[in-house]
């Protein structure tokens, strides 16, 4: 696994052994970033249940001015940290150990990009998207990575689904939170 493009493209990431990590796939990770690829420049991202990190540094690398990294495993922390430092990213980011429930509740920022990668067959989806549309920009995006025979979850309140992408058993959806319209 290589970060694809950007400042650090080509820089190899580790993630955690073991069947609890279950990173982006390459092909997958292409999609979702050129979905994206102009709301990056500037952006505030959350990667929630982080793994490695990839999917945060990968928006780091393409010019995202900072990264929340969010998971409650010891091991993924040290990835993530690992990753960071060998690919010269970590100025930019905010490692955090805890539970990403608790932590999507009680953060106040506000992101432009928010990646929710949770582990399949838990449900987590489901309760975690309207939460994590509470805490997006307006004019943001949450990228929701679910297995396809689980379902296409529903549009959190106050946002639209923008695309559906599908790769094998895998779906990615985007949902964007609308800009609102100055009023005059």
């Amino acid at each position: 696994m290589r970060v694809i493009t950007g400042s650090a493209r080509g820089c190899k990431l580790i993630t955690p052994e073991g069947m609890d990590v279950r990173p982006t796939g390459e092909k997958v990770k292409e999609g979702v970033f050129s979905s994206i690829q102009f709301e990056i420049e500037g952006a505030y991202v959350l990667d929630l249940f982080a793994g490695s990190g990839q999917l945060g540094i990968e928006a780091l690398s393409r010019g995202a001015a900072h990264s929340v990294f969010v998971d409650n495993s010891a091991r993924s922390l040290r990835c993530v940290n690992d990753n960071l430092r060998n690919t010269g990213l970590a100025r930019s980011a905010e490692v955090i150990s805890r539970d990403s429930y608790d932590y999507i509740k009680i953060t106040a920022q506000k992101f432009d990009i928010i990646f929710l990668d949770p582990p399949y067959r838990y449900g987590h989806i489901t309760k975690l998207l309207p939460l994590a549309a509470a805490k997006l920009k307006d004019g943001g995006s949450i990228i929701c990575e679910y297995e396809k025979e689980a379902g296409q979850p529903d549009a959190p309140e106050g946002t639209v689904l923008k695309k559906v992408y599908s790769y094998g058993r895998i779906s990615v959806a985007v949902f964007r939170k609308p800009l609102r319209e100055d009023e005059e």
